[in-house]
């Protein structure tokens, strides 16, 4: 079994700057994909940013230039940092791995707040 270990997220200003981080623990394996995404009160789970076990990133169209994803092979772990936060940003964000073609692993989240 693989599971998913979610650090980071917290209440910061506009402006401001949060590193998200999600490991991946338990049984080996090759071929995934990454990433979070998120859902703020009253809205549908979005897209934020993923990325491949060969390094392809992909970005929501409302956070490229201001958020970055990487990731350890080595560490099996993902990296969101998010830089110019705006408040529109507010949202709980989830860590996801997808393994092969229909395993699909989900944290709990984490609140992520930023205040105006």
């Amino acid at each position: 079994q693989v599971q998913l270990v979610e650090s980071g997220g917290g209440l910061v200003q506009s402006g401001g700057s949060l590193r998200l981080s999600c490991a991946a623990l338990g049984n080996s394996f090759s071929t995934n994909v990454m990433g979070y995404y998120r859902q703020a009160p009253g809205a549908q789970r979005e897209l934020v940013a993923t990325i491949t076990s060969s390094g392809i990133t992909n970005y929501a169209d409302s956070v490229k230039g201001r958020f970055t994803i990487s990731g350890d092979n080595a560490k099996r772990t993902v990296y969101l940092q998010m830089d110019n936060l705006k408040p529109e940003d507010t949202a709980v964000y989830y860590c996801y791995l997808k393994i092969g073609s229909n395993v699909n692993i989900w944290t709990q989240g984490t609140q992520v707040t930023v205040s105006s």
